[in-house]
């Protein structure tokens, strides 16, 4: 069974802001790309909190329909 999530975001580098985030600092998630159980996905205000990793095809379903505005946004 593929990870699904991992107990400290400290263990992971290379987390980046997602473009659909607040740039006020409110509403942010940050992903980390290439990572090979999927993508995983952190608050930005908890830096060091839980982190749960989305498996590809639901990540990518996930983009796709905010890309298409289906959340409002895109």
């Amino acid at each position: 069974m593929a990870e699904s999530a991992v107990p400290s975001a400290v263990t992971l580098s290379g987390w980046r802001k997602s473009s659909y985030s607040d740039n006020e600092g409110a509403d942010c998630i940050e992903v980390l790309d290439h990572h090979p159980h999927g993508t995983p996905v952190r608050d930005s205000k908890n830096p060091h909190g839980p982190v749960i990793v989305v498996p590809a095809g639901a990540w990518g379903a996930f983009v796709g329909a905010v890309k298409g505005g289906v959340f409002g946004v895109g």
